[in-house]
């Protein structure tokens, strides 16, 4: 082992030791961005990017469990990025098809689809839709896979979803406005029954949300990271662990 493998090493673990036990988020969301500019880089195409991104999935889901956390989001695809070029597109979808299926196979987590899932090709819903079956009964770590995933579509839908649960039952969009609360939408979102994120990650630099979670994210603590998703470690997750840890949630306060 090389020197600078072994001070890597000894960083890691003394990050890992530092890090208190009871202070970890029980829901950690991921943006996993900069897949195209790290192909590009190196010469390759998009493809290539979005290959080595998706190979990190599922390390970036082992890390959160050996810290203990129950839930994790992560952004494969944004509503945004389905007007991306159509062959972009069907290789990506073919990259996430392939990744779902690997995830879901692990026999460990219990994979739950996020996003507007009848705005995607019918084989990669149906990916989606088959692998949060397979994986229902499955005691562990829920991993939310966020494709065609949008903050803004994802509040639309639930008050869409409301709006039809309340007429069903009768309701008149009178009696819906006067009895209405944050609890009644919070009920109706993809993520209906979790912990909203403690700690939402995102790689490549960029500083914003970019309506992830928009809703959830209200009480959030945000990192981000400079590393490329493909070249994202696991102390780059211990460091964003650690920020986390060292910050007094005072919950909007």
């Amino acid at each position: 082992m090389g020197l600078s493998r072994l001070l890597y090493r000894t960083y890691e673990r003394r990050l890992a030791a530092a890090l208190p036990a009871d202070r970890a988020p029980r829901h950690v969301g991921v943006i996993i961005d900069g897949n195209r500019r790290w192909a590009r880089a190196s010469g390759a195409d998009a493809a290539h990017g979005h290959r080595a991104g998706a190979d990190k999935i599922a390390e970036f889901v082992g890390w959160c469990e050996d810290v203990g956390v129950e839930v994790v989001t992560v952004w494969l695809l944004s509503t945004d990025n389905l007007n991306r070029p159509a062959r972009e597109l069907a290789e990506l979808f073919q990259i996430i098809e392939a990744t779902v299926i690997d995830l879901a196979a692990t026999g460990r987590w219990r994979v739950h689809p996020v996003g507007a899932l009848d705005l995607l090709p019918d084989s990669t819903a149906r990916v989606l839709k088959e692998a949060a079956d397979t994986t229902s009964e499955v005691d562990g770590l829920v991993v939310n896979l966020a494709v065609g995933y949008g903050g803004r579509r994802e509040i639309a839908d639930a008050l869409r979803s409301l709006l039809a649960e309340r007429a069903a039952q009768g309701a008149t969009l009178e009696q819906l406005a006067e009895t209405l609360e944050v609890e009644h939408i919070a009920e109706h979102l993809y993520t209906k029954g979790q912990p909203d994120p403690d700690l939402l990650i995102r790689a490549s630099g960029e500083q914003r949300l970019s309506g992830f979670l928009l809703w959830q994210s209200a009480h959030s603590e945000f990192y981000f990271c400079e590393a490329l998703w493909p070249d994202f470690r696991r102390v780059d997750f211990l460091r964003a662990l650690r920020a986390y840890a060292d910050r007094g949630r005072r919950f909007g306060a």
